[in-house]
């Protein structure tokens, strides 16, 4: 709310809290006439219980209603009642927008570097167990049948340890084997690191999308 003084003639006010009080007076039929209070405040309660400013002014029926940006709050509702609030401002902090950059490794954000050495570390190790689960397959079905040692008739691979470490790695990045499971103990570590890496698959997934997605606040003031 502004006011002017042009040529010495009264003062003009104007703004938007001007504008809802001329609305409000043609729709509801009633003149008018503005004066600033004489402490120039909104009105806050005084220690001896009194109020001063605008709010002092409609308890001492000064004044018919006031218009202002005034703040609501219980103190002031409970001694004049208030309208509608239709303005709300907020205080807030401006930044200069961070610049992009660009980071070729942010495929491995996603997961802590403990999880990829985890991850890293299990393959090899359920490599060498398949290797050797399939050496003991291999060996009980020799003796059974008096072949040869060694000599894989239903097993993963070709029965070598990087064969098995790759099998596991291809499942591991979901492209399946090229053998077929056959023993028991071999099913129950396949079936259970097919589980696993379904869930470390579905994991990152779902956390490289949200990684690219949200945007991260980069909080630039220390």
């Amino acid at each position: 709310m502004v006011a002017e003084n042009i040529l010495g003639q009264p003062k003009r006010y104007k703004g938007f809290s001007i504008d809802v009080l001329d609305a409000l007076a043609k729709i509801l039929g009633f003149k008018y006439e503005i004066y600033q209070v004489a402490d120039s405040k909104y009105g806050s309660q005084l220690p001896n219980g009194s109020w001063n400013g605008m709010i002092g002014d409609l308890i001492n029926k000064r004044a018919d209603l006031a218009v202002s940006a005034i703040t609501i709050t219980p103190e002031r509702e409970n001694v004049v009642d208030f309208s509608k609030r239709y303005l709300d401002y907020s205080v807030g902090i401006l930044l200069r927008k961070p610049e992009e950059k660009i980071n070729i490794f942010s495929l491995f954000a996603p997961f802590d570097l403990a999880v990829w050495a985890c991850i890293a570390a299990a393959i090899p190790v359920v490599g060498v167990l398949i290797f050797l689960l399939n050496r003991l397959q291999a060996l009980r079905s020799s003796s059974s049948q008096n072949g040869p040692p060694g000599h894989l008739s239903n097993g993963v691979g070709s029965g070598t340890l990087h064969s098995a470490i790759w099998i596991v790695y291809g499942a591991f990045v979901q492209q399946g084997g090229d053998g077929v499971v056959g023993s028991v103990a071999l099913r129950i570590v396949m079936g259970s690191w097919w589980l696993f890496t379904l869930i470390v698959c579905s994991s990152y997934t779902a956390n490289l999308a949200a990684y690219l997605t949200v945007s991260r606040m980069d909080h630039a003031i220390r």
